[in-house]
């Protein structure tokens, strides 16, 4: 048998595909491996380049077929599938793998490490948390809104809600829908009070990790922003520039270029969404606070008065991202400018 040089895997639950092509690119094999089988596989395969779609799961395979001695590299499902030929099968997505490896133009995701997972996960526990409270709350408005009790949008007028609920619900609304508003309520205080203690051990985990302590210098950065770029961060050198970076979390303007034409279009959106808006409710909060008695003597003055808030604040996001990198690729701390006044406390 030809000796194998590259390896395509298409993981799945139990099941996976298994493509492998020697230094010439030809076809050794292309075969199924049962969930249990995979790591004897490689284990007694000589070491070679593998590659798999960056998916679930996928950074734990990757970190146990490198303890084998193998190059594992993960790439970005969308640019796996323009080499799938025809058909959706797991021996074609093998096969795709396979050959968008090879490309020499190919950018591969940074293989995470437990600790950083860790991170995400906690975020992501934190981001699902909010999302169910604020489907709970919505709920809660739009029952009450339908038997004539309406409050003011925000999340200022939720406590006065719960408290209604709680105190005149049992005198003001039919049981049937007291009954099944008291539970909603009692969802929404457990919802939050979950979500502070995730925010409590993110302010623990905050102060124990250099990186995280030092990203929460930078105005309009705090714990959780940090948190959240560390975790979906992992290798911040593998972007070339800090614009790079900025236009990876979608906070760029799309090109649309033909020839002598080039136009310039809203932000791109690119990246993870939850990242991006992060980073723009923090300079949201940069542009609240900013001193207008300084007048035009700062950039972030100047633009405040000559732009809308909203592009003004994907304007400052778009600059933090910015200082993010240089302070992850070159270390130190972020130094406020004398004359600059910006947010003291942060998201």
């Amino acid at each position: 048998m030809k000796e194998v040089a590259t390896i395509g895997l298409d993981i799945a639950k139990n099941v996976f595909q298994v493509h492998a092509a020697d230094a010439a690119g030809v076809t050794v094999f292309n075969r199924k491996l049962q969930r249990s089988d995979v790591l004897g596989f490689f284990r007694e395969l000589p070491p070679c380049l593998v590659a798999l779609e960056a998916c679930s799961s996928a950074h734990h395979w990757a970190r146990s077929i490198q303890g084998f001695g193998h190059e594992v590299r993960l790439i970005h499902p969308p640019y796996v599938k323009p080499f799938v030929k025809r058909g959706k099968t797991d021996a074609a997505d093998a096969e795709a793998i396979n050959e968008a490896l090879t490309r020499k133009t190919m950018r591969f995701v940074p293989i995470k490490s437990v600790s950083q997972q860790a991170f995400a996960m906690l975020f992501r526990t934190r981001s699902l948390l909010v999302r169910q409270k604020t489907q709970s709350v919505n709920a809660l408005r739009s029952h009450l809104a339908e038997l004539g009790i309406v409050a003011k949008s925000g999340r200022s007028s939720v406590p006065y809600l719960l408290k209604f609920v709680r105190e005149n619900g049992p005198a003001q609304l039919p049981p049937p829908v007291f009954f099944g508003l008291e539970i909603v309520v009692t969802q929404i205080e457990r919802l939050q009070d979950a979500v502070e203690q995730i925010e409590r051990e993110i302010k623990i985990q905050a102060k124990c990790d250099q990186d995280i302590d030092r990203l929460t210098t930078i105005p309009g950065v705090g714990p959780t922003t940090a948190v959240a770029i560390k975790a979906l961060v992992p290798d911040p050198t593998g972007f070339k520039s800090a614009r790079h970076f900025a236009a990876w979390i979608g906070l760029t303007p799309k090109s649309y270029s033909s020839g002598e034409n080039r136009v310039l279009g809203p932000v791109s959106r690119m990246g993870n969404n939850q990242l991006r808006s992060l980073l723009v409710i923090g300079a949201m909060a940069v542009l609240s606070h900013v001193n207008e008695a300084d007048g035009n003597t700062t950039w972030i003055s100047r633009l405040k008065r000559r732009r809308p808030f909203m592009v003004a604040a994907v304007a400052v996001a778009s600059k933090t991202a910015r200082i993010i990198w240089a302070l992850l690729k070159k270390g130190g701390v972020f130094v406020r400018s004398p004359g600059i006044s910006l947010l003291e406390s942060s998201v």
